[in-house]
């Protein structure tokens, strides 16, 4: 074999070589320092998106604010810095808000690793999807819990005593009540994905059904301050319908 031959020889070889490993990254077989450098870069990826979007969001501070306060008016600071850092919270979150879409990509393509052709596809149409449902999650928070809410404890007031919501105080307990909303409306991609790796059967989340019914109602009297039966529902009935659509998925189409 000549001189020449056998660096073509070589260079084949090395490029079969490249292509196998290229093909172990692909089939799942990286190591766990792969995977953690893989996830160390997708979170970085997913800081700096917050960090562009809560810089496009700092332009916008005045409309977000005035929408965030619609339903309680206006609102009083306590403390020296407390507008200012209530500000900063803001910006963050919408800055966040506004990432939403590369952060779920990414979160999406790191726990389903080894896809598919068709996989991929499918994660073209989840991770849309992902963000829709979670933006109607908390939409449903906001314009239709929420206020119930608000009304609830506005209704203590009387000629002694009167309502001053804080803005820092306000705010913080706008985003702890609409957050939970937006990641429950998660709940059916959270089934499917269990469901294709094989976690979740059909069987499964029938036989737990009615327990979910009557957590859910659990759910949504913890939620709901007050307690009558149909604001409990506006939070029970959703998660009902999110599970029964779950299940309808992994039973019809992924057949499992």
């Amino acid at each position: 074999m000549s001189f020449e031959e056998k660096n073509s020889s070589t260079s084949n070889e090395s490029v079969e070589e490249s292509t196998q490993g290229s093909e172990n990254v692909d089939d799942g077989t990286m190591s766990l320092t792969a995977h953690l450098e893989e996830l160390r870069s997708r979170l970085i990826k997913s800081v700096l998106a917050v960090v562009v979007g809560s810089i496009i969001s700092y332009f916008f501070l005045d409309e977000i604010t005035h929408y965030l306060t619609l339903h309680v008016g206006k609102l009083y600071y306590m403390k020296p810095g407390e507008a200012f850092f209530t500000y900063i919270k803001i910006d963050i979150v919408a800055g966040f808000l506004l990432a939403l879409p590369i952060i779920f990509y990414h979160a999406w393509r790191f726990f389903l690793p080894a896809l598919t052709a068709v996989e991929r596809l499918v994660l073209g149409i989840i991770v849309p999807i992902s963000v829709i449902l979670f933006f109607v999650g908390l939409a449903f928070s906001f314009f239709l819990v929420l206020p119930v809410a608000l009304k609830f404890f506005i209704g203590f007031t009387d000629e002694n005593l009167q309502a001053m919501f804080s803005f820092g105080n306000y705010f913080d307990f706008v985003i702890m009540f609409m957050l939970p909303f937006g990641f429950v409306f998660e709940m059916p991609l959270v089934i499917i994905v269990l469901g294709k790796i094989g976690i979740l059967t059909s069987e499964w989340l029938q036989k737990y059904r009615r327990i979910v019914i009557f957590l859910s109602f659990v759910i949504g009297a913890i939620i709901t301050p007050t307690p009558d039966v149909f604001t409990q529902s506006m939070i029970a009935l959703p998660m009902i319908a999110l599970y029964e659509v779950g299940y309808l998925v992994v039973k019809y189409i992924l057949r499992k």
